[in-house]
């Protein structure tokens, strides 16, 4: 069995080309129409035997443009046959609804949701309703208008009259050399207590103040003679002296010879001297007791 799809074709060594002759349409042939793969956009029942094509089977379609157009939206048709008696069913496409349209052949079934999409209102009868109500309440809305640019004239004549008359008691005022400047009214109660509440508040601002402090405030004459009266404190330097931990833990030292001892060098007149030398007799029996329970004995 040969492949289905190849990339080359097998011509004889006795092809000529040149005797394929160009065929050319016939005047008055009937047109082939595309055959394209669909399927039921809607379900129908077959007038012919009366069977029921659910919507999304799938057929082998003839496609037909047809002259008729929505706008600029070109129409198509298509042509199936019936599963069971093979008779001829139509339909075209509806662009203005957006769905498709049953020619014949075939009856479509009832949706109620199409039913209720079809009974809403369209765009183009919202339009029509909208341009009657319009007309309508133009009689009306013109009366309401009218009374309201009359009330604006009034209103505008009321405003230059009375600038007028201003403009008018101004010139004569300034003419018999009177002034027009009108006095600023303030209301003295009211400026009072304000003078009265600013008052309260400073005076309670410094009160606080005080009490915060807590101190009486000394002149500076005052404060520089008591520092010049205040009495030198001497300063005088004091040894620690070191404690010995190791005797209230009971450790014995061993006693330092004296030629370990080096002399303290004097450091000048304030230094500090150097403690006085034990008795002989103290020292000797220091040394004796220190290496008593020796390691070396």
């Amino acid at each position: 069995m040969s492949e289905r799809k190849v990339l080359t074709k097998w011509f004889p060594p006795d092809f000529d080309p040149s005797k394929i002759q160009r065929q050319r349409k016939q005047p008055g042939a009937v047109e082939k129409l595309p055959t394209v793969r669909l399927m039921a956009p809607f379900s129908m029942k077959c007038t012919h035997c009366g069977e029921f094509i659910y919507k999304g089977r799938k057929f082998n379609a003839r496609k037909e443009t047809t002259d008729e157009k929505y706008y600029a939206i070109v129409i198509y048709r298509f042509y199936i046959r019936c599963t069971r008696c093979s008779g001829e069913i139509t339909f075209k496409t509806d662009p203005k609804n957006m769905d498709y349209e049953c020619e014949k052949g075939a009856k479509r079934n009832f949706e109620p949701w199409r039913e209720a999409k079809l009974a809403e209102e369209t765009e183009e009868e919202r339009l029509d309703r909208l341009e009657r109500e319009e007309a309508e309440r133009d009689t009306m809305k013109e009366l309401e208008s009218k009374v309201h640019d009359a009330k604006t004239e009034m209103a505008i004549a009321d405003a230059l009259d009375e600038i007028r008359s201003r403009n008018a008691r101004i010139e004569k005022a300034d003419k018999d050399g009177v002034s027009m400047d009108v006095p600023e009214l303030v209301d003295d109660k009211r400026r009072r207590e304000e003078e009265q509440d600013a008052e309260a508040a400073r005076q309670a601002f410094e009160s606080k103040m005080t009490l915060d402090l807590g101190e009486e405030e000394i002149p500076s004459d005052e404060e520089s003679a008591a520092s010049e009266n205040l009495p030198m404190m001497p300063f005088v330097k004091t040894i620690k002296v070191k404690k010995n931990y190791s005797a209230a833990l009971g450790i014995k030292k061993k006693a330092i010879s004296n030629a370990s001892k080096t002399p303290i060098p004097a450091m000048g007149p304030g230094a500090i001297k150097a403690p006085a030398k034990a008795p002989v007799k103290a020292l000797e029996a220091a040394m004796m007791l220190g290496g008593y329970g020796s390691d070396s004995d």
